[in-house]
């Protein structure tokens, strides 16, 4: 090739190299400050869509959470009143007993009933008071749904619609008002049969609702991996590369400058 001075091919292609190592040394870089080796959809538009799409859906995955946890929290004080009335129940039915075997109008029959009542009263007040924000198992015929995933696919919890006269043991318990002809072991039977059956019916929604949060819980986990297999850099590899570009710009930025002599080369050829 003609050494000329108007056309410097050698300079012109080292800056072309000095370019290429610039722009590799600032993704290198970028990668080591972000951690990301896809951080916008410049970098790779597919992978960039797809982690786009899955953080919106470990965005949901919170809100299935939090309704899951919501519907544990009111299935938990519902079973927390029942226990607190089991163990009423189981006391009054030694009162009721004690009423059947006293002896009709006397001091001891009364005071039997008063302890009756009072705890019928007891029952009442904790049936009642039951509520978690606002959903009260007891005290509905609505079962609550839950949001169980991002699909909208949803589970109930509660006792849904139920019959007005199934519930008749325990209301008949709960008036505090009790004579003795109301203070039987046969009426307190019923009550804790029915109370029993509807602790039964919580306590496995309970477990069911706590194993579908330890799955939503699994799913997050293995999506945020997922994600950060897609997306995450390896920031040992790049901190090997960015020391290699850095030596790499270096080495252009030299061999530009001599690329660049070459017209004074030229000039020793004039010189006397």
């Amino acid at each position: 090739m003609a050494n000329s001075i108007n056309t410097n091919y050698g300079a012109a292609i080292a800056l072309q190299n000095l370019n290429a190592t610039n722009a590799q040394l600032e993704r290198a870089q970028n990668r080591v400050n972000t951690g990301l080796k896809v951080a916008t959809a410049k970098d790779n538009g597919a992978i960039y869509a797809i982690a786009t799409t899955q953080r919106a859906n470990m965005g949901a995955m919170d809100a299935v959470k939090n309704s899951l946890q919501r519907g544990q929290a009111v299935v938990d004080v519902a079973l927390a009143a029942g226990d607190t009335v089991t163990a009423a129940l189981e006391e009054m039915k030694q009162l009721a007993v004690n009423i059947q075997s006293s002896v009709a109008g006397s001091d001891a029959e009364i005071a039997y009933l008063a302890d009756f009542n009072a705890l019928g009263k007891e029952i009442d007040s904790s049936l009642k008071g039951a509520s978690f924000d606002g959903v009260n198992l007891w005290n509905t015929t609505t079962a609550t749904s839950l949001t169980t995933n991002v699909s909208g696919g949803s589970y109930q919890i509660g006792f849904g619609t139920v019959d007005k006269a199934a519930a008749a043991p325990i209301v008949a318990v709960s008036a505090g008002t009790a004579a003795r002809a109301g203070a039987t072991t046969t009426i307190v039977d019923a009550a804790i049969k029915e109370v029993t059956a509807n602790l039964a019916t919580l306590g496995t929604q309970s477990k069911s609702v706590g194993r579908q949060l330890t799955f939503v819980g699994k799913l997050q986990d293995a999506t945020e991996a997922g994600i950060g297999n897609l997306v995450d850099a390896d920031l040992a590899k790049e901190s090997a590369r960015l020391t290699a570009l850095q030596t790499k710009q270096q080495l252009g930025v030299q061999a530009l400058s001599i690329a660049n002599s070459s017209s004074q080369i030229l000039m020793s050829l004039f010189r006397n």
